[in-house]
């Protein structure tokens, strides 16, 4: 069965992990009493000494029998306390998790290694912590310590490991026990390149396998398209897309894209956000097409503007590929002019059919002819990363590697000249 296959049948598989509408809150301090005195006045004026931060909301979902299966989501959505609830650290306060088979959390690196003992002796500790048995890790060991490459070392103790080989045994000791379900946060990044290598090449073997399943939590929108085949994105504790990994991945993207900087968008009656000044109070780009686009269609955009004085302006535009890097497109500094104080729209229509599958961001500059050189012009005001516009192109007809796609650019082979040796 190859791996494209078992992307596509894994729904027909029975369902090894159902999460069913699962809410966790916390409570989090916020004014201790000093004494019995204190708390009692506290209760009096109806201070709790606590705030409650619910941390998931009615989150559902299931993960089937050789599924590779993707949770993402930006830091504090709540993604690794859903993994904690799934691997029993945690309970949640409403919902239920059902789990069939062995599942196997490996959350942090070297959880329950003890330094005073030695490699081997943390196999075996570690696997026990699993919940295996003494049997079953006899079983498990030759793979676990031939996989991190430690065979010379596993009678000396870890405190006298280097940190790239307590890695690697951590990690072997993860991925090669001989588990139903393995449930890995943050964790492919480990090693050297050489063990990256062989990392990648079980995730491969694992992909390819219809019994073994994988709930992977990572910022790693890469590793999301390659090895996942569902994903889920959390966002404030909700799933807001779920099922296609590159609608997924492609929406985590946008969100930390066009996450608002403070820096940027602070302003007071005295200051105003980075690239913006009293003449340009208000400059923004504002998608009119599906911010995840295919390109058989052009991108529609506008550009608001507010312009508070009687002057000559132009507007330039800059299309730039943000995974690849590099401008891809620019009007140039002398194009689109407008005149006079007051507020525009301006919409725009950009063909984007030549284009591959990737990032792109819009972004705006107004500019004005400079008087001692009319054939240039100088900038006065630009958009900064809140108010641009980030889209992304999803066309699964071609590849993503290039940024000009086979319709529009093609390399002939002219000729061939040979010699004989």
């Amino acid at each position: 069965m190859t791996a494209e296959k078992n992307t596509m049948d894994n729904n027909d598989q029975p369902v090894v992990l159902s999460v069913e509408h699962v809410s966790k809150t916390f409570r989090l301090p916020t004014e201790q009493a000093s004494g019995l005195k204190q708390a009692f006045l506290n209760w009096t004026k109806g201070i709790k000494g606590y705030r409650e931060q619910q941390v998931l909301r009615d989150i559902d979902f299931q993960v089937h029998q050789g599924d590779f299966f993707g949770i993402v989501g930006r830091n504090g959505s709540g993604k690794s306390t859903l993994l904690k609830i799934i691997s029993g650290i945690y309970k949640p306060e409403r919902g239920k998790v059902t789990v069939s088979g062995k599942l196997v959390p490996f959350i942090e690196l070297g959880v329950g290694f003890n330094p005073e003992l030695t490699g081997r002796e943390n196999v075996y500790l570690n696997g026990a912590l699993l919940g295996f048995s003494h049997d079953e890790i006899d079983a498990m060991y030759d793979d676990i310590v031939a996989f991190a490459e430690l065979e010379e070392f596993m009678d000396q103790k870890l405190k006298n490991y280097s940190s790239g080989m307590q890695v690697r045994l951590a990690f072997s000791v993860a991925i090669k026990a001989q588990g139903d379900i393995l449930v890995l946060d943050e964790v492919l990044a480990v090693g050297d390149e050489a063990f990256q290598r062989k990392c990648d090449a079980f995730f491969k073997e694992v992909q390819q396998n219809p019994k073994k399943t994988v709930i992977l939590v990572t910022h790693d929108m890469g590793s999301v398209k390659k090895y996942c085949n569902k994903a889920i994105l959390i966002r404030d504790g909700e799933i807001v897309v779920s099922g296609d990994k590159d609608q997924v991945a492609s929406q985590y993207t946008l969100d930390n894209l066009q996450a608002p900087d403070a820096s940027e968008d602070a302003h007071s009656e005295d200051t105003f956000p980075v690239g913006l000044n009293a003449t340009i109070p208000y400059l923004r780009v504002i998608a009119q097409s599906s911010l995840e686009s295919r390109n058989d269609e052009p991108f529609l955009f506008d550009v608001e503007y507010e312009c508070t004085e009687d002057i000559e302006h132009f507007i330039a535009v800059t299309l730039l590929d943000v995974k690849r890097g590099g401008i891809v497109y620019d009007t140039g500094s002398q194009t689109h002019p407008q005149s006079g104080r007051g507020k525009r729209t301006l919409h725009f229509e950009m063909p984007i059919d030549m284009l591959n599958s990737g990032l792109f961001r819009i972004y705006v500059n107004i500019r004005v002819r400079d008087e001692e050189h009319p054939d240039k012009t100088d900038m006065i005001a630009f958009t900064n990363n809140s108010n641009c516009c980030v889209f992304s192109i999803d066309d699964p007809n071609h590849e993503s590697y290039a940024l000009l796609n086979e319709s529009v650019m093609n390399m002939n082979l002219l000729s061939i000249d040979e010699e004989e040796l």
